[in-house]
């Protein structure tokens, strides 16, 4: 069997930057995700994760530190996730990183904070592994001032 290679895409004005390392289980998007072609962008990404379940790490992090996205970046990371949930490895946790500006993490309520969490992992079916969702609200220099954690 072939080890997986490391994906690392460099960011647009667009486009996050990618940087999934299989070895470590850190899957990052940092930057914005408004591209005008979502598909051309995650489909790659997708294909990406599903070779990585096969032979995943004990816990995977899928870090969305996105400034910016779109709705439809939002249905390709819910995608994502729903790919990572079919991670079948006994004890196997995959935690889904968001990070937000602090001042708009301080001003979300727990409506506005579950219907973030919602849209990314409502598609989810029949889990196999636990998830966590950790939120963590950042300065301007991107240092984490506060967190929260979310086991689903």
């Amino acid at each position: 069997m072939n080890e997986i290679k490391d994906l690392f895409i460099e960011g647009t004005a667009k486009t996050p930057q990618v940087d999934f390392n299989h070895l470590t289980g850190e899957l990052i998007l940092f930057g914005k995700s408004i591209p005008e072609n979502a598909a051309k962008v995650y489909e790659p990404l997708i294909e990406w994760i599903n070779e990585y379940i096969k032979s995943p790490r004990h816990i995977t992090n899928l870090r969305l530190n996105l400034e910016y996205f779109n709705s439809a970046s939002v249905l390709w990371h819910a995608k994502m996730i729903k790919a990572l949930s079919k991670i079948n490895v006994e004890d196997s946790i995959l935690f889904i990183n968001l990070y937000f500006d602090n001042d708009d993490f301080e001003n979300m309520d727990t409506a506005e904070l579950r219907g973030t969490v919602g849209s990314l992992v409502d598609n989810i079916e029949e889990v196999k592994i636990s998830i966590g969702v950790k939120v963590y609200g950042t300065d301007d220099s991107g240092k984490i001032v506060r967190e929260t954690t979310i086991l689903l």
